[in-house]
């Protein structure tokens, strides 16, 4: 089945509109100014468990693995109200709430859970981690590795499937089996399909939004620039910058104005600031050297989200991150894509965005024609790939609705 959601004339955006795909605003101060959370900062919302040992796909064990996570609403009886939620690359297990003490950012999808929303948590038990390689709570290269020291570079390379191994794992811990769904968009999409692909009979539903069931050439073409941007800042240090006073946040700026423009559409950013002046400033003027000269709005714009991300996240999990978006593929070493979704036994919905240049829809496209039985929707926006975000109206109802279907039997 296949379905189209179409915006209405009139398109606004509620404050704290988040401006890429895996982040929003910053309001509240980091207390180390990396963006890197550590033990005995604020812990807001989070909760924390320890799983020990992880062996890892590509082999190898990591250590003292801890996830941090959020929850909302309660576990039924039956333990079969779980729905499981998946960040995108910068985000974190914030999905929802405001900015304040252990939370720097409000939620990143601040309008998917709440009472009369999407996922009520009257009837249902949400449930986001900070995924495997991140920086706001569970391991990654700014956490503690055996000797004390940060991990760094020689934190290990992790795969998607690395990170819904340790998923799985927390939710045994907290003696949940199934999930009646798992919702991800972007990043986050990937990983949502690796569930249903990986454990068939744990997933009665599943919702990928934005996302692809493998990193396309393009996206990783996409990727090595940032990568390379990061690596090459004199303050990356190899990986090994926590016990520096300086961060690569130059780098990590240069990797964020990559990715922002592959987030939006050329139209969008042609429409929102065309050839105009940063207010101030201008692009002709003759000084002394050229980084002298005013900026263009839409640089403005960019060295604007360059900025706060670098307040707010970790230049090593970003590339530890990336690197597992590349490692993407649920085809691999499992006789590829169509035997590999054939497992498939989850109520999917497949979720594209219309103007999405990085994901584009023929993805999705190719997705849906390999899984059984399952569900495309087509989100129109202005936005690109960011649309899954902004376009929370046309994003609720396709939640809403694959949460209202029944597995088949």
């Amino acid at each position: 089945m296949t379905v189209t959601h179409r915006p209405g004339q009139v398109t606004r955006r509620p404050v704290r509109r988040p401006q890429g795909p895996d982040g929003a605003d910053d309001r509240t101060p980091d207390p180390h100014g990396d963006g890197v959370w550590r033990d005995g900062d604020p812990v807001g919302r989070r909760q924390f468990v320890d799983l020990g040992e992880l062996e890892l796909e590509r082999g190898g064990v990591l250590p003292d693995v801890r996830v941090a996570y959020e929850t909302w609403g309660r576990l039924n009886e039956a333990r079969d109200n779980v729905v499981l939620v998946e960040h995108a690359l910068t985000g974190d297990s914030h999905v929802v709430g405001e900015a304040g003490e252990g939370h720097p950012s409000p939620g990143w999808w601040n309008s998917l859970i709440g009472p009369g929303q999407a996922v009520d948590p009257d009837g249902w038990f949400v449930v986001a981690a900070n995924v495997l390689g991140g920086c706001q709570g569970t391991t990654g290269p700014a956490s503690p590795a055996p000797d004390g020291r940060a991990w760094g570079s020689r934190f290990p390379y992790v795969t998607v499937r690395d990170q819904v191994a340790a998923e799985r794992a927390l939710l045994e811990r907290l003696g949940i089996t199934r999930v009646a769904a798992v919702i991800g968009g972007s990043m986050g999409g990937m990983r949502a399909l690796e569930w249903a692909v990986s454990h068939p009979d744990a997933v009665e539903r599943c919702v990928v939004l934005a996302s692809t069931p493998y990193a396309t050439a393009d996206q990783i073409a996409w990727c090595q620039p940032q990568l390379l941007a990061i690596r090459t800042d004199p303050h990356f240090a190899g990986g090994d910058y926590y016990e520096s006073a300086h961060r690569p946040d130059t780098g990590l700026g240069l990797a964020r104005r990559i990715a922002h423009v592959t987030y939006r559409t050329e139209a969008e950013l042609g429409d929102r600031f065309g050839r105009e002046a940063q207010l101030g400033e201008d692009p002709f003027s003759v000084g002394e050297r050229a980084a002298g000269r005013g900026r263009f709005a839409v640089e403005s714009y960019l060295d604007h989200h360059a900025g706060k991300l670098a307040r707010r996240f970790d230049a090593n999990s970003y590339v530890v991150l990336t690197e597992a978006m590349n490692s993407h593929d649920v085809g691999r070493d499992r006789g590829g894509l169509e035997a590999a979704l054939a497992r498939v036994t989850a109520d999917c919905t497949v979720v594209s965005v219309d103007t999405d240049r990085l994901y584009p829809p023929r993805l999705s496209d190719e997705l849906h024609a390999a899984l059984p039985g399952a569900t495309r929707v087509s989100i129109t926006s202005a936005y690109g790939h960011d649309g899954f975000l902004i376009e929370e109206a046309q994003v609720g109802s396709v939640v809403r609705d694959a949460l209202a279907r029944r597995r088949p039997r």
